[in-house]
């Protein structure tokens, strides 16, 4: 059974912008995978990102990426003011900024987020490895975080389903 599924504009513009970063669905349903597979005997990269999808519906998660990101972009343009400039191009160790913005995300499906976005947080798997890259120029001080947040709820998403529901699609 197919389903159709309407977007809002806010949804649309959060997932163009994801996808305009370099971040795609399966790049985040890959640290989800990295997150569950040992507590999920037979979880897939689809189910992965069924749940990452499922979790982007949410006007909260869709504030943060759009919020997100343009400052990012700002940033990268040169476009804020000092010291705000120099504090986001650096990644400034004791800014917090960013992680809260992540915060917002990981608390939509409970506590058990905090755990997930911690521990990817720290290991940056995959694509958080390639958007901590300052190397390229581009500045991800906030998308990085908001990435290990949508993988840290959709985990959460997936811990809260049953082994039934894990192999099945909604």
């Amino acid at each position: 059974m197919e389903r159709k599924t309407i977007h809002s504009e806010l949804e649309v513009k959060a997932r163009q912008w994801l996808t305009e970063r370099g971040v795609t669905l399966y790049d985040i349903a890959e640290l989800v995978y990295y997150l569950q597979s040992k507590y999920h005997d037979h979880l897939t990269l689809d189910v992965c990102r069924h749940n990452v999808d499922r979790v982007l519906t949410k006007r909260e998660v869709q504030n943060a990426i759009v919020t997100g990101i343009q400052l990012d972009v700002l940033a990268e343009k040169k476009q804020l003011e000092q010291p705000l400039q120099k504090t986001i191009d650096t990644d400034e160790s004791l800014y917090g900024v960013d992680e809260i913005i992540a915060l917002s995300i990981v608390n939509v499906y409970g506590s058990i987020g905090f755990t997930n976005y911690g521990y990817i947080d720290k290991q940056k798997p995959g694509i958080l490895k390639k958007l901590n890259d300052k190397s390229t120029g581009e500045c991800h001080t906030f998308l990085d975080d908001i990435v290990g947040a949508i993988a840290a709820a959709a985990s959460s998403r997936l811990a809260h389903s049953t082994g039934e529901d894990i192999l099945i699609e909604e």
